[in-house]
């Protein structure tokens, strides 16, 4: 057996592990998808509420199984049923809500739903606030669909520092950390609530991210209970809602500008991403989602406007690429408007009057 433990032979020891109906745990299909960090694995147990007191003998018996492996350096699974969430929950809440030191605001990116270019949107703000002579890190928050890896072309794994902390990855000088940068691009994440906020507790106050002018967290897409629980226990200094002008994607942005608003966390602003298509060959715009609703919203609700993002074959390369195109190419007008965009959240996090949404000119 190797000296690294692998996903292979941590399931070949947990066939040793029976459940209360006699189904070894691998067979029983209760396992979620297994993370190692360093020699330390992480995985969860998913059983109905009526079960769970049962199970907690054979999380304890998976656990100290694992633990047993050569290479192991520690285990923590965790046993995910109503009857256990609303402890883990309040344990996770609790661990959230310490704050993290050195860290001097901490803002969320988010959108009301998926496809919208939220995480392009985060990287480059990211990488605006760097530009602009500010300490930044990036959180990759959303664990079932985390972008920043593609975005920023890192494949390497963060270092452990001591027994529990990790240190960050540091690209183009922005500090990040990303549940992407510990599992395969393609392994889905099969975990239930508590897992995801046991890992987000984790990736926020377990990481050495040191001294810092702003954290971006990159939130999931939605207003569901990750989401929930960033707004509530981070201590946001504000947030960033991204939308495209598009009717369907206004109706979400909404729920999550609502949603900041009932648990008092400051809107910055509003983003309208996908604003609008020029051509490169004709010149003539198209407004291929619509036009100006974002800024339209932002006015209704009373929120400022940071500006309009158009739809550009370069920002789509150089993000696919892993080279974002504010550091790719800083004298593009889109770059210019990164860094702009990310003057007004600035403005607005210093107690400052925010700017005035950016005008784009397209030469």
């Amino acid at each position: 057996m190797p000296d690294t433990p692998t996903k292979e032979t941590v399931l070949a020891a947990l066939k040793s592990v029976r459940t209360p109906g006699g189904l070894d745990l691998v067979s029983a299909g209760i396992l979620s998808e297994i993370a190692i960090v360093k020699g330390k694995v992480y995985f969860a147990l998913s059983v109905p509420p009526r079960d769970a007191r049962a199970y907690e003998a054979v999380r304890r018996e998976a656990e100290e199984t694992v633990r047993a492996l050569p290479g192991v350096a520690g285990a923590t699974v965790v046993l995910t049923a109503d009857a256990k969430e609303g402890e883990a929950a309040k344990q996770a809440d609790a661990a959230i809500g310490r704050g993290i030191g050195g860290v001097r605001h901490i803002i969320a990116v988010a959108s009301g739903k998926g496809g919208v270019g939220k995480s392009t949107t985060a990287v480059n703000i990211s990488l605006g606030l760097l530009a602009n002579g500010l300490k930044v890190g990036l959180l990759d928050a959303d664990v079932y669909g985390p972008s920043v890896p593609r975005l920023l072309a890192i494949s390497e794994k963060p270092e452990l520092i001591g027994d529990n902390i990790l240190a960050p990855i540091e690209k183009f000088g922005l500090k990040t950390m990303s549940i992407g940068f510990l599992v395969e691009e393609e392994t889905p994440m099969i975990w239930r609530g508590p897992m995801v906020i046991s890992a987000l507790t984790q990736m926020l106050n377990d990481v050495a991210w040191g001294e810092l002018d702003v954290l971006v967290v990159d939130m999931p897409p939605g207003t569901g209970d990750a989401q929930l629980t960033m707004a509530q226990k981070a201590s946001l200094a504000g947030a960033v809602v991204v939308s495209t002008p598009q009717d369907l994607a206004l109706i979400d942005a909404r729920k999550g500008l609502e949603m900041f608003k009932r648990v008092n966390v400051p809107v910055l602003g509003i983003v309208e991403n996908m604003s609008f298509f020029v051509c490169p060959k004709c010149g003539e715009q198209s407004d291929i989602f619509g036009h100006g609703g974002a800024e339209n919203e932002a006015r209704k609700l009373g929120v400022p406007f940071l500006g309009a993002l158009p739809l550009h074959m370069a920002v789509r390369e150089t993000s696919d690429a892993g080279r974002p195109i504010v550091v790719s190419d800083p004298g593009s007008t889109h770059a210019k408007l990164y860094r702009e965009i990310a003057a007004s959240i600035w403005n607005g996090l210093s107690g400052a009057a925010t700017v005035k949404g950016p005008k784009i000119v397209i030469e």
